[in-house]
């Protein structure tokens, strides 16, 4: 594990999070789309947080911080 670079995990995250808000719609309509769609927001919000995380690497153990709380409230 001496070559994991935590940062450019989490660069790449930010990277599929941002593929995920340019994918196109597949020539699909009705309940696929709309099942599509759903999955698109899902994968993006999953990739956006993980892109967001403070990241640490200590003695083998990846921890990720991710603050979940509005910013109103940070």
């Amino acid at each position: 594990m001496a070559s994991f670079n935590p940062e450019e995990m989490i660069e790449r995250f930010r990277e599929r999070a941002a593929s995920v808000k340019q994918r196109p719609l597949p020539p699909v309509a009705g309940p696929e789309r709309e099942q599509f769609v759903r999955q698109a927001q899902i994968d993006f919000q999953d990739f956006a947080m993980v892109g967001d995380a403070d990241v640490e690497l200590n003695d083998g153990i990846l921890t990720l911080r991710i603050d979940l709380r509005p910013s109103d409230q940070r």
